[in-house]
């Protein structure tokens, strides 16, 4: 069903207004990033990651990153959208995001024309095949559908509801340990997509204000929230899939 804009502001943890129907699971869209990059820092405290600037396809089996190109490609480049991954995922090539500019004034009349690849991590586009590689890179690590680690680790412990979704695409599939797994957009760019209401929201973004800590208890490996919010070398506005307001533009 089709609602009204909702919302809700939260002061030193408290509601202090709100509007809407607060507790209604709405379409999302590139907010699922940022769950993406909180999923990233579970894998690093895990150890599954063993540090930022590893090659990822050092962990992820396949053609994904077998090319010359591609093995150059780090988690960092990856979560700061600095990649420049070159490929098809999910039948999408990565032309399909080349030269797409986003925010105030942006000029798309050039979205999904040739642009010669730059070294990963020296270029910064945006760009959601290259996030939906780095998901399925989570996916090849965590070895369990996304949606369920987050779930367990992080969504149940804050007191989230059980409404939200994540859903991926009909081809986006894989098999690991001999299961088909789900991997899931960070968007809804092409379908699928985060399905969650502004309540559940809320709890994350708090979880995130207090540094990965709920109730006294540590979700996330410390100093990942800083790293998270900390500039890119190429972009001085952009943490790990996090918009900074750097500078107050």
């Amino acid at each position: 069903p089709c609602g009204g804009a909702s919302g809700l502001v939260l002061r030193g943890g408290r509601m202090v207004g709100r509007w809407g129907d607060v507790e209604r699971v709405d379409m999302t869209f590139s907010i699922a990033k940022s769950y993406l990059a909180v999923l990233a820092g579970l894998a690093v405290g895990d150890g599954l990651i063993g540090d930022v600037d590893d090659a990822v396809g050092e962990s992820v089996p396949g053609e994904t990153f077998a090319s010359e190109h591609n093995r150059a490609i780090t988690w960092r480049h990856l979560l700061t959208q600095t990649s420049e991954w070159e490929g098809t995922l999910w039948d999408k090539p990565d032309l399909v995001d080349r030269h797409r500019q986003v925010g105030p004034g942006s000029d798309n009349s050039r979205k999904g024309e040739h642009r010669d690849l730059r070294p990963p991590g020296t270029y910064w586009e945006y760009n959601d095949v290259r996030v939906n590689v780095l998901a399925l890179a989570l996916l090849h690590v965590f070895r369990r559908p996304l949606p369920e680690v987050l779930k367990h680790r992080i969504m149940d412990p804050i007191g989230a509801s059980g409404d939200w979704r994540w859903h991926g695409y009909r081809n986006s599939f894989v098999e690991i340990d001999g299961e088909q797994m789900q991997s899931v957009p960070g968007g809804t760019h092409w379908g699928g997509g985060m399905q969650i209401s502004t309540l559940d929201h809320a709890r994350f973004g708090l979880l995130l204000l207090r540094g990965g800590v709920w109730a006294g208890r540590r979700l996330l490996p410390g100093g990942w929230i800083d790293a998270l919010r900390a500039t890119s070398s190429v972009n001085s506005g952009y943490g790990y899939l996090w918009w900074l307001n750097t500078g107050r533009r």
